[in-house]
């Protein structure tokens, strides 16, 4: 599960947020309350997490929503008490007698052992001190922090429970996760909930279902998407529009292969340090045939790939070794620079099923990627130059609420390659790129590419979420792994700094908080249906079908609803379908000539002559209106 993470250090817990002391004692609660409910559960963990907290727990009941209103009734309960947190420091075997009489997690004594908390019990390291939290009869191994009473934690609500397994490993036992959610005060909890309904109508996974444009299918695998007709419209609309934009600027496009030798990715540095982000290497054929007349097992297959000495390919994570190779196989003079070269690259990483969730997190995904290859004096006006395609995708979108995140290497991490002294060019040339773009910006270590530093735009959505989407990335590492150069003015070689951008970041994400952003109800130049003619009955469809085909003839994207239902029920349905534009025909129109136009927000627009709707339709699509 994505919230499974490393256990956190003291000093970690100390840094804890009120909110997330909050929730963290609200954790407490619940497992006081599912005690009092089910004495025999047994407990692992229980942290604050974003947006709320859960605990894990193992119990012969298979815990349903159904459960949620007697589990609150008790956590009501344990509120109203207003019992103390207390905190009291305990030796390891004293903790370990406690935990082996079923005391810990727990009300009291029990016949069964608290076998999860003396697991937890080895991980806490020698010389670390060791507490327990009791509030009322219920004690837990748990370092902290709490807020001082339960009477804190009154604005809560259970949301949800699933299977986890513990530690997040699926060799260990699948336990039961309650999720919860709490607040400082009931105001707040409610907001939250009003936000978390407005994000279910929403959910582009739904909408993307009942508009037909994407389809998941497990025969297929699991975050793998199949584009359905409408689906490929938007994506396609999208792409054109960034299309037009490239060649404005000077891009080049390019085309690569999905799959890529284990050796360039070793040169890039991408493998094996980020093996399990990415789908397994596939042995050649020759390869394999050897290594099995060898008799080599799996584990010394895994160690030759590693190495070297077995050659295989590799599922592309990124587009950028490819790019590089295009680059590097022509001669270039500083006359030729900057190089740009752009691609609509799919790439695969092989993500956790349990991140996993519709199209924001998948293992396939399009990136609207570029890599310009620049010299010195160069990168500055390079990084603005991106910086303001990010901003023209965003405003053309309608998207102004966003935040700027420059992200810079963690002085104290070792997963950052190459020289300081370009780091820190690199590091400075953000931060006057980003300055120039009127957008207040933060400055965070630890963010950057393993490669070089990064401007990510974080979009804000409808409902307050945020969204990691366009990024430029500069980057002196590669072009010195790759050994590529240019002959400057000096006519001697010099090494190109290279910079990768992508507006859009992942297609799928992008197409997901559109999807949420415009509710499913998209602007016409992006519509996959955009307008939908309506005859009035059967003996108008002849004139319908007239202006069905002047539509068609400029490219329209159009239909003619000739069913047997009546005007108001293909209004309707027109609408369910978020159709941008419906044209009546009936009696009046075919006698006036005109037709009856409705939009699907802006309601009856009157009569207009057909040339006039056409003109003003093409006009809206031209300017890509909102």
């Amino acid at each position: 599960m994505a919230e499974d993470k490393q256990r956190k250090t003291l000093e970690d817990r100390a840094q804890m947020s009120d909110l997330e002391r909050l929730r963290h004692s609200t954790a407490h609660v619940l497992a006081t309350a599912i005690s009092k409910l089910w004495p025999d559960a047994q407990f692992a963990a229980g942290p604050p997490v974003e947006n709320g907290f859960y605990y894990d727990l193992e119990l012969s009941h298979r815990i349903s929503p159904d459960d949620f209103e007697a589990i609150e009734a008790e956590m009501t309960k344990v509120v109203k008490e207003n019992q103390t947190f207390e905190r009291i420091s305990v030796s390891r075997e004293e903790a370990l007698e406690l935990a082996q009489s079923g005391r810990l997690a727990a009300l009291g004594d029990r016949d069964a052992p608290s076998t999860f908390k003396i697991d937890l019990l080895k991980e806490i390291p020698e010389g670390e001190e060791i507490s327990i939290y009791k509030n009322g009869d219920f004690w837990d191994l748990c370092a902290g922090p709490h807020v001082p009473r339960t009477g804190n934690c009154k604005a809560f609500k259970l949301m949800s429970v699933a299977s986890a397994f513990y530690k997040g490993d699926a060799s260990n036992p699948q336990l039961q996760r309650v999720y919860g959610t709490a607040f400082k005060n009931k105001t707040q909890l409610a907001e939250h909930l009003e936000q978390l309904e407005e994000a279910k109508k929403r959910d582009h996974r739904k909408i993307g279902r009942d508009l037909g444009l994407f389809h998941f299918d497990e025969s297929v695998g699991q975050g793998l998407v199949l584009w359905k007709p409408k689906g490929a419209i938007i994506r396609n609309e999208l792409q054109q529009f960034i299309s037009s934009e490239l060649d404005r600027s000077g891009y080049s496009q390019v085309y690569t292969p999905h799959i890529g030798k284990l050796g360039l990715y070793r040169t890039s540095g991408h493998f094996p340090y980020y093996e399990e982000s990415q789908f397994q290497p596939v042995v050649d054929r020759e390869a394999m045939a050897k290594l099995a007349d060898e008799g080599c097992s799996c584990g010394e297959l895994t160690n030759r790939l590693k190495s070297g000495e077995a050659e295989g390919f590799l599922l592309k994570p990124m587009n950028c070794p490819h790019h590089i190779k295009i680059y590097a196989s022509e001669h270039h003079s500083y006359r030729d620079l900057p190089v740009r070269l752009a691609e609509f690259g799919t790439v695969y990483r092989w993500e956790k099923s349990g991140e996993l969730g519709g199209l924001t997190r998948v293992r396939s995904f399009t990136q609207d990627d570029a890599h310009l290859f620049c010299t010195d004096e160069q990168v500055q006006s390079e990084i603005i130059g991106c910086l303001e395609l990010v901003k023209v995708v965003l405003s053309t979108l309608g998207i102004s609420d966003y935040r700027v995140r420059v992200g810079l290497r963690d002085p104290d991490s070792t997963k950052y390659v190459g020289d300081p002294e370009n780091w820190d060019r690199a590091e400075e040339a953000l931060r006057e790129a980003a300055s120039t773009l009127e957008v207040p910006f933060t400055e965070e270590a630890g963010e950057a590419a393993f490669y070089g530093p990064k401007i990510d735009f974080v979009v804000k959505d409808v409902i307050g979420r945020e969204w990691q989407l366009g990024t430029v990335q500069v980057d002196y590492n590669l072009p010195e792994r790759f050994d590529l150069t240019y002959v400057g003015a000096d006519n001697k070689p010099h090494r190109p700094v290279m910079i990768h951008r992508a507006p859009f970041g992942s297609l799928e994400r992008f197409v997901a908080v559109l999807i949420e952003h415009f509710e499913g109800a998209f602007p016409t130049w992006l519509a996959p249906q955009q307008v939908r003619v309506l005859p009035i009955s059967e003996k108008f469809e002849s004139a319908a079908q007239k202006h069905l085909d002047m539509l068609l003839e400029v490219g329209a994207r159009a239909s003619m609803d000739n069913s047997a239902e009546k005007i108001g029920a293909k209004i309707r349905l027109a609408q369910i379908d978020k159709i941008p534009y419906m044209l009546i025909v009936g009696a009046k129109e075919v006698e006036s000539e005109t037709i009856s136009v409705r939009h699907r927000k802006r309601g009856d627009l009157g009569a207009l002559r057909p040339e006039d709707f056409l003109e003003q339709f093409r006009n809206e699509v031209r300017t890509r209106s909102l």
